[in-house]
């Protein structure tokens, strides 16, 4: 790298990037090696805590320096790497200085504070000051780039969207406007910004590429979301820390990595390898076990296609006229009410009529009597024991369905609680809900207990959220938060089941490479249904672009494909003849259709047994590696017919 001097300027020189450092306002000017502008970086920061909103103040000039800390003066300077400094005076610390790392292949940027306070919004690239021309308020970064690639599920579907539209990377959402963005919880926390625009919901065109992802030990991710927050030309990040990480003198941001690729895919290997060298498993942790990767029948779909409300369940709208009544009347029975002993004896049965014998059945929503004690419900399952043991003796597994984070039926003592004491989420910091957990699984899944195989666990974006959410106790600052809180308590369910059953399969929808420690399978999660111009994006290349995703982040995971809500009987044949491409296929229905309320004809199903019999042979001659998510899509499909 060479660094050299210009007027009011210094330029970093690498292989891959230019870099002019600048004064006023203080900002680094990144662009490619052929001077194409990505962006006029700011070096502003904000860190705010409570109580005190962080600006900037007595805003000096930015200095360089090389590899061996000296500052770069006039003259020309050959070093292996550079350092960009910027301190300012802080309203909210007793010293803040931003530090931009250069390095041969990429930039790292970190914000660190001193002195006492609990965090809430951090601001990167950007930040609230008051320069000495006078001129205040937020300052942001320059959007140069056109799009920006976004790795985690959205509605309305827009995976490269752009550069003026927002996003989220997280562990917090639903289906409510402006929350569906936690599909996978947590995705890859990287965002790839792009030379060209998008010509559709899932395309992602040629060209130039700049990832920035935000890396640090998992126990350190203590935000609950990461935030793209574009304006008017300009763009900055936010970490909410949600007022639950305290300092205490010296607090040193997550690592912002800024890197070029070559396309979307390759940023998130890059982010992936940086995550793994700050600590993040190289690989699956577990051995494998051959039956993990056998198809998968989950009630779920079958269930909602069962329920008498029309369309599908209230508890998932899309459309007004897919919504059942706003207050369900008593006594009519929804979804989950039909997870039921008898229901799953119909609904394989009738699947085995049409030679459709998965390996692996999903008991789902809602088996248990209470989410949160996880003891099976006895009016719907009167010995779910002996089915286990029925279904082992057919040759299939059991996997139940486990809901991350709901408090209900547990002591308010093992929970979260809100500013008026109801609890809104187990605490995963409790020792008694920890213990409770230990206790619970073995139950389930040991050889003395009703012996299943594993879970499917659910609702990871349930992640508590908000300021005044603490332990029963009281406040905890120091308990994880965010990322890391659900790291912990998805570490606490794996272990249990692994102890309990050493070859037990946990599959989530967490493609985060740090979760590779705390899952076995990477759910793709629900399916989504419309573009920004109110579009249907075929449901097969949703599934593709998702695997493509969670491949890269976590190669080595084997990937369910997952099948629900599908919209009408043609997607979802299409959907399941591309389940084997690079998945575990997984079947949802049996009977009929819930959005549209198709039936399935004899046809459809042997559509099913025809794919699961070719995916059963392909892998019985295929060497023994994982089949499935080892290897990531070099390119995300085109949309077909679009």
């Amino acid at each position: 790298m060479r660094i050299t001097a210009g007027p009011g300027t210094r330029t970093v020189a690498a292989d891959t990037y230019l870099l002019e450092v600048r004064s006023t306002p203080p900002r680094a000017v990144l662009a490619g090696p052929d001077g194409r502008i990505w962006s006029h970086l700011s070096l502003l920061a904000s860190v705010d805590r409570v109580g005190a909103v962080d600006e900037s103040l007595d805003v000096a000039a930015p200095t360089v320096h090389a590899a061996d800390g000296s500052p770069v003066g006039s003259d020309p300077v050959e070093s292996d790497a550079a350092e960009v400094r910027l301190e300012c005076t802080s309203t909210a610390w007793a010293r803040r200085t931003v530090t931009l790392r250069c390095l041969p292949d990429r930039l790292e940027l970190v914000v660190e504070v001193e002195g006492e306070g609990v965090l809430t919004d951090v601001r990167l690239l950007g930040g609230r000051a008051v320069l000495p021309n006078g001129a205040g308020g937020t300052f942001r970064s320059s959007a140069e780039h056109r799009s920006v690639f976004v790795p985690t599920p959205t509605e309305p579907v827009d995976l490269v969207r752009p550069a003026a539209s927002a996003a989220t990377l997280g562990v917090v959402g639903d289906a409510s406007p402006g929350r569906l963005h936690a599909v996978f919880s947590p995705p890859p926390l990287c965002l790839v910004l792009g030379r060209e625009p998008a010509a559709s919901a899932l395309d992602v065109p040629a060209g130039e590429w700049l990832g920035i992802g935000v890396v640090a030990p998992v126990a350190d991710l203590r935000f609950t979301e990461l935030r793209y927050q574009p304006l008017d030309g300009g763009f900055l990040l936010e970490l909410d820390h949600d007022a639950h990480t305290r300092v205490s003198g010296r607090w040193t941001s997550p690592v912002l990595v800024l890197r070029p690729a070559a396309d979307p895919w390759q940023a998130l290997a890059d982010h992936r390898e940086d995550a793994v060298r700050a600590g993040a498993p190289a690989g699956p942790v577990a051995p494998s076990a051959p039956w993990w990767a056998e198809p998968v029948f989950c009630g779920w779909g079958a269930q909602c296609a069962r329920a008498p409300l029309p369309g599908e369940p209230a508890s998932h709208p899309y459309r007004l006229q897919d919504l059942g009544p706003a207050v369900v009347p008593v006594g009519l029975p929804v979804a989950p009410d039909l997870a039921r002993q008898d229901v799953y004896d119909e609904l394989l049965g009738h699947l085995a009529a049409h030679d459709v014998v998965p390996g692996t059945v999903v008991v789902d929503d809602k088996w248990q009597a209470a989410y949160g004690t996880g003891e099976p419900d006895t009016e719907r399952w009167p010995d779910l024991r002996a089915w286990v043991a029925a279904r082992h003796a057919a040759g299939q597994r059991v996997l139940l369905w486990w809901k991350a984070w709901d408090p209900e039926g547990l002591p308010v003592e093992e929970c979260l609680v809100d500013a008026g004491g109801r609890p809104v989420a187990v605490d995963p910091a409790s020792p008694a809900y920890r213990e409770r957990v230990r206790r619970v699984v073995a139950a389930l899944l040991g050889p003395d207990g009703v012996d299943a195989d594993g879970f499917k666990v659910d609702f990871t974006q349930r992640a508590p959220a908000g300021h005044t959410v603490h332990p029963h106790a009281g406040a905890d600052p120091g308990a994880p938060w965010g990322v890391a809180a659900l790291h912990a308590l998805l570490a606490d369910l794996y272990a249990a089941a692994k102890a309990a059953k050493p070859d037990a399969l946990v599959v989530t929808h967490t493609p985060h490479p740090a979760f590779a420690d705390v899952c076995d399978m990477v759910r793709l999660n629900d399916v989504l249904e419309r573009d920004t111009a109110h579009r249907v994006v075929p449901l097969a290349d949703q599934m593709r672009v998702r695997r493509a995703i969670a491949g890269t982040a976590l190669p080595g995971h084997l990937v369910d494909t997952d099948q629900w809500p599908m919209l009408d009987a043609a997607q979802w044949r299409a959907y399941v003849a591309a389940q084997a491409e690079g998945g575990v296929p997984a079947l949802y229905y049996a009977e009929r259709i819930d959005r549209s309320g198709e039936e399935l004809a004899a046809d459809d199903l042997a559509l099913v047994a025809d794919a699961w019999r070719a995916y059963r042979a392909a892998r019985s001659a295929a060497p023994a590696t994982p089949p499935a998510g080892a290897a990531p899509v070099a390119a995300a499909p085109a949309e077909a017919g679009r």
